[in-house]
């Protein structure tokens, strides 16, 4: 269009040089010269029209390319930050599942401490029996006219002495006549061993024989709890609720009180029934503060969206 413009008006130009010269006596001469330089002119025009036709040409090239590769770089960049974004959403989630297991294993170790705790108070109690028993009996051999030695029967019928027999009294609960259960010891450390190696199956048929055989035990409540702790870790949430529950039924003076009301609260979230499973974990909130299962519990609350307390 433009170059059409340029010949149109070069085309004028000449019609009205010859015009004037038609109109006016020039010289011939002088007519030619500027014949001359007004076809340059025009040349030179059509030279530099055609220089900006082939400027624009490679600069829209070069815009092209440009935008090509931008366009290029946005989708490597948008698929870079999708492989990112589910990395992230892989490793949340790996994260809870070891938090969970990592639960389970400090869980473990803490009755492993109580326990020892409890054989420690036990054989300490029995060493004091046995003092009491060695003093009863140097006190009898005293009083007996110092002869230095406990008579086994009678001198007129032949009848036992009066030494204290030794205890042998089975355990709590363990079947008479001292059957083939393992002792309470032996079943409570193989459960505890198989459930943080992830045994769950072994392990809950040790606790429920702990709770069979010893259920009336200091620990009794422990294994319970760890009932719940399998099922909840084997995604059975509505037996894990369950076995809390007879935590907090049948054991309501245990340790495991805490523990037992967040991860009934976490199996109901998990089951859907949120409404229920908020209200375990404020009071989680409300009667063990300053512990750990209420810094969970809080933390469970936040990731819910909803207030540690309840409004009003």
């Amino acid at each position: 269009m433009r170059v059409r413009n340029i010949a149109i008006f070069s085309a004028a130009v000449l019609a009205g040089a010859l015009g004037g010269s038609l109109v006016g006596p020039r010289p011939a001469e002088a007519v030619a010269r500027e014949l001359i330089e007004l076809q340059h002119d025009v040349t030179s025009l059509l030279q530099g029209q055609k220089d900006l036709s082939t400027q624009m040409t490679q600069d829209h090239t070069v815009m092209k390319t440009l935008v090509e590769q931008s366009s290029e770089t946005a989708g490597k960049l948008n698929g870079t930050m999708s492989a990112l974004q589910k990395s992230m959403q892989d490793v949340t989630a790996n994260s809870g599942a070891r938090l969970d297991t990592m639960s389970t294993q400090v869980q473990g170790l803490s009755d492993n401490l109580e326990e020892i705790k409890s054989r420690l108070g036990k054989l300490n109690q029995q060493l004091v029996d046995l003092q009491n028993t060695v003093q009863s009996i140097d006190a009898k051999i005293s009083g007996g006219g110092g002869t230095g030695a406990t008579p086994t029967a009678s001198n007129s019928g032949g009848g036992m002495s009066s030494q204290p027999a030794s205890s042998s009294a089975p355990p709590s609960g363990a079947p008479a006549g001292g059957g083939s259960a393992p002792s309470a010891d032996t079943l409570y450390s193989n459960g505890l061993r198989d459930i943080t190696g992830g045994n769950y199956d072994l392990a809950r048929k040790e606790f429920q024989d702990y709770l069979k055989f010893y259920g009336d035990t200091d620990l009794a409540s422990n294994a319970q709890f760890y009932l719940g702790e399998i099922a909840y870790s084997q995604k059975s949430y509505q037996q894990a609720v369950t076995e809390y529950d007879r935590v907090l039924t049948n054991y309501p003076k245990s340790f495991k009180l805490a523990p037992a009301h967040l991860k009934k609260g976490m199996a109901l979230i998990e089951l859907g029934q949120k409404t229920s499973g908020v209200r375990e974990l404020r009071d989680v909130v409300r009667h063990f503060p300053g512990t750990e299962e209420e810094r969970r519990a809080r933390a469970k609350l936040k990731e819910l969206g909803v207030a540690v307390t309840a409004a009003g």
